[in-house]
């Protein structure tokens, strides 16, 4: 190999050594750029919500969550770690008056509790009404119940018997999905040790359409209401079935946004229809199952119905003899002198 050759191999060695280490501290300095973008702040940290909150959302504690935001953003207005009101705990069961985007910081204007004056107004969705019910204390799930949460409301009441026997007991799951706007619950209540524990509730507000009001008005006077708590869950299961069963309704030509908010409509409201219900002879079989006529037997061990069935169709005029097939009693003429 000549001389030229090999300068010729050396300048190329050399270009690509340069051409490597140039690229390599482009690169590294592109990512130390976008590190140092990315770094967290460290201001004070302000209450933001944890996702999409639309108007007339309940909060609950899933809702919101503090965050570092930059010193120089922070406004007046925004609840801030520091603050002796901005426990989120004391704001479950206020209801969002504006919009609020995931992550944007929760502003005091932006919430209404149920002291202030138009909660309800701001809770209640298009169409809905708002209904309060007194629930009794050992029948309602008390402590367990809180704003947002969803319920089934069920009947029990006492039938009068047509006969002279007991009364028909039953129990019926009249209303399904009911959306809990508030309670008269306390939180704040502390016990004798200092404490804090959750007392029960006697009054209870819901979001209903105008004809379940009018059903749970008449419910009030018929037995009595308790309260059954319902898995988040169970509001997809109940959209899979009225999706199923045909009953959602999605217009031609509508947006992917306005599937969801139909579809959403659908799973958050209350239902009337295809209940359940228990007697009380499903439970013992001591009780009644029915309001048909309780039949008793008589000392031969037959009916007593179908005796005086029998003794109405012949009354013979001599000795008789009773012959019982089962229930069946016939008397049967054995003749006389």
């Amino acid at each position: 190999m000549n001389a030229k050759k090999l300068m010729l191999l050396v300048g190329a060695l050399v270009i690509a050594v340069v051409t490597a280490v140039m690229a390599k501290n482009m690169f590294s300095g592109a990512g130390a750029v976008e590190a140092e973008a990315a770094a967290v702040p460290t201001g004070p940290k302000v209450l933001v919500a944890r996702k999409a909150l639309p108007v007339g959302t309940l909060i609950d504690a899933e809702a919101l969550t503090y965050q570092a935001w930059p010193e120089e953003l922070v406004q007046n207005a925004y609840y801030t770690e520091e603050d002796a009101d901005s426990d989120p705990s004391a704001l479950i069961g206020t209801v969002v008056r504006s919009q609020i985007t995931a992550g944007q910081p929760i502003t005091r204007g932006s919430l209404v509790g149920p002291d202030d004056r138009g909660f309800l107004a701001a809770a209640l969705g298009p169409g809905m009404r708002a209904i309060t019910v007194p629930i009794e204390v050992t029948r309602g799930a008390a402590g367990f119940i809180f704003p947002g949460d969803r319920v089934d409301m069920i009947l029990t009441q006492n039938v009068a018997a047509t006969d002279d026997g007991p009364p028909l007991q039953a129990s019926e799951t009249i209303i399904r999905n009911l959306r809990v706007l508030a309670t008269d619950q306390r939180l704040d209540a502390k016990d004798e040790e200092g404490k804090q524990v959750v007392t029960g509730f006697s009054m209870v507000t819901f979001e209903v359409t105008p004809k379940i009001a009018e059903k749970i008005q008449v419910s009030q006077n018929v037995g009595t209401l308790s309260l059954v708590l319902r898995s988040i869950a169970d509001n997809q299961s109940e959209l899979e079935r009225a999706v199923a069963a045909g009953e959602v309704e999605v217009p031609e030509g509508a947006t992917p946004a306005d599937e969801r908010r139909i579809l959403l409509q659908v799973a958050n409201r209350p239902i009337d229809t295809n209940t359940t219900y228990t007697t009380g002879g499903q439970v013992s079989r001591f009780q009644r199952s029915s309001m048909a006529p309780v039949k008793k037997p008589d000392a031969y061990g037959a009916n007593n119905n179908n005796v005086q069935a029998a003794a109405a169709n012949a009354v013979p005029a001599g000795p008789t003899v009773r012959v019982a097939r089962g229930n069946v009693v016939s008397i049967v003429p054995v003749g006389s002198r």
